[in-house]
């Protein structure tokens, strides 16, 4: 992988993971169009470990949020909204690695996924609950199951936490803002597995000088962009709604197929 390569994976990590349009989607038709090895061990770390500067991105534009220890309540709801995704991802994280190697998974799921969108604001009318505090324990646990929907590549994991919040009556606005700090512990968890995944199976690829160069330009890059992409998303959000997301999908989806039937993409 070159620095030029590296920049270009984490524009689109950084641009994708906040979106209702799947990351991990993106990502894999990046990596596909680049022509980069899929069994290379660094790349599939790269792509994961640069989730670290996005989520970071998150914690900086909130850390009013994150930093008031006053209000315990703010992370417990986290950790119970988090504790699906830990527990289905750890018992099916086989059946997903072999998911991610599949472009027709990913654009099948960006077309459907496309489709409901362009409904969802329809769907979810009166949202009731406009601030966290107003996020019961139980409502959050409900949003952590939705979220683990995500873990099929294509469907996003920022559209499944939103609109798991708002079928549990959550402003378009809170739903984003709470699918946002409820990817901090999802994420880090996720590439702190990856890292010590790949320390224990091929320690040299982290003690490889230009591969923690390449980590560290690929976080500052995914850092960068994930900010500008959050203050887009939630102003566009409140505005406008979903239904310029979902077309983006299901073109983009239209456009995947095409790639894969004509051998382009394999």
């Amino acid at each position: 992988m070159s620095t030029v390569e590296s920049i270009i994976i984490a524009i689109v990590e950084g641009l994708t993971e906040f979106l209702p349009i799947s990351s991990t989607g993106h990502m894999i038709i990046a990596e596909r169009l680049l022509r980069l090895p899929k069994e290379d061990t660094f790349i599939q770390l790269f792509t994961v470990a640069i989730q670290l500067g996005a989520i970071l991105s998150v914690v900086v534009l909130y850390w009013r949020k994150f930093f008031d220890f006053s209000k315990w309540q703010f992370y417990l709801k986290l950790v119970v909204a988090v504790l699906p995704a830990l527990a289905i991802g750890f018992v099916l994280s086989d059946k997903i690695d072999e998911l991610l190697d599949s472009p027709l998974t990913v654009a099948i799921t960006m077309l459907l996924g496309g489709i409901v969108l362009l409904f969802i604001d329809r769907a979810f009318k009166n949202p009731v609950v406009e601030h966290e505090k107003d996020i019961t324990y139980t409502k959050a646990l409900v949003i952590g199951l939705w979220q683990c929907v995500a873990m099929v590549p294509g469907v996003s994991r920022s559209a499944a936490s939103i609109i798991g919040g708002m079928q549990q009556s959550l402003t378009r606005k809170l739903a984003a803002e709470f699918s946002f700090f409820l990817a901090v512990p999802t994420m880090a968890a996720a590439t702190g597995y990856k890292l010590l995944k790949t320390y224990k199976e091929h320690p040299e690829v982290l003690s490889n000088t230009q591969n923690l160069g390449m980590l560290a330009i690929g976080n500052v890059v995914a850092f960068v962009v994930a900010m500008l992409a959050i203050k887009f998303f939630i102003g566009y959000l409140q505005k406008y709604g979903f239904k310029l997301f979902g077309w983006y999908r299901i073109i983009g989806g239209a456009i995947l197929l095409a790639m894969i039937s004509s051998g382009y993409i394999s």
